[in-house]
């Protein structure tokens, strides 16, 4: 059984499924595969649009949406903080998962990034506080940066969010136990029923 995460940094509900899968994979015994894609590229392609755009027009929906949030973070026992900066335009270190995927280091760029974005209130969408955030955890940044700005990577991170698409993804976070998709941090019991399942 092949599991999937499709992610992007920006969502926080991306966050919370983070903080869970590796609960997911020590009771299955199945590694879940991280894959990067860029939430505003599949929004763009399939012509949705974010919660926080699409609920403007119903303020209780939209202020429900911050709740749910804080409901689950509180029922996890997870840390977060709501960033100050949100929405970040995360094509920057989208791209870096993307130059960073394969590599030794995918998780710890993975956590940091995550941890920057949701507990640390960091504005990760600004090229000097990723260098500090990446230096501080061990990183060569100048590295990361020169490899996102390669044509290859950048096509790696434009094919990802298209396959996605492809597949029927609208929005993170996404799972997948084979060809089945889940949606949504809510669904991530039925996720891990699949895998098992799946097995």
């Amino acid at each position: 059984m092949k599991a999937e995460f499709l992610f992007d940094f920006g969502s926080p509900n991306a966050y919370i499924a983070h903080t869970q899968i590796p609960g997911i994979e020590s009771r299955t015994g199945v590694t879940v595969e991280y894959v990067p894609v860029l939430l505003g590229g599949v929004f763009k392609l399939i012509g949705n649009v974010s919660p926080v755009e699409s609920f403007q027009s119903v303020p209780a929906k939209l202020e429900y949406f911050s709740q749910d949030i804080r409901d689950w973070v509180e029922y996890l026992g997870i840390p977060y903080r709501r960033n100050p900066h949100f929405p970040v335009m995360t094509l920057g270190v989208m791209r870096g998962a993307v130059a960073i995927l394969g590599t030794d280091r995918f998780a710890d760029y993975v956590d940091t990034v995550f941890r920057a974005m949701w507990v640390d209130e960091k504005k990760m969408d600004d090229v000097a506080v990723i260098g500090e955030v990446l230096a501080a955890a061990g990183f060569d940044a100048q590295a990361i940066f020169a490899r996102t700005q390669e044509p290859e990577v950048k096509q790696k991170l434009i094919d990802l969010t298209q396959g996605a698409v492809d597949r029927g993804v609208f929005g993170s976070p996404a799972f997948f136990a084979g060809d089945r998709q889940f949606f949504g941090k809510d669904r991530m019991h039925l996720f891990e029923a699949a895998i098992e399942r799946g097995k």
